[in-house]
């Protein structure tokens, strides 16, 4: 009964860590990220706070497309595409 106590004792102190978390405005996101930047953590940790600890850009997307390796380089001509629209039906 004591060890079912601490299992749910533990899911609740980390899913309330995790939810506080999650809803925590980013200014003081990244102010704790960069306090616990300071222990020493192990690697793969402290990878997820450095993404954390550095303002982003704002727009909500970090994806691939933000990647400076996925930008055509200056100057390269990029094709304009233009779709026919469906035609409509008359109901």
């Amino acid at each position: 009964m004591v060890l079912q106590e601490l299992v749910v004792a533990v899911l609740v102190v980390a899913c309330s860590a995790y939810a506080t978390w999650t809803l925590m405005p980013a200014a003081a996101r990244r102010g704790i990220a960069v306090a616990l930047l300071k222990l020493p953590l192990p690697a793969a940790i402290a990878l997820r706070l450095r993404k954390h600890a550095v303002a982003s850009s704002g727009c909500g997307c970090d994806g691939c497309d933000r990647s400076p390796a996925a930008r055509p380089p200056a100057g390269a001509v990029q094709p304009l595409t233009f779709h026919r629209p469906a035609p409509r039906r008359n109901d």
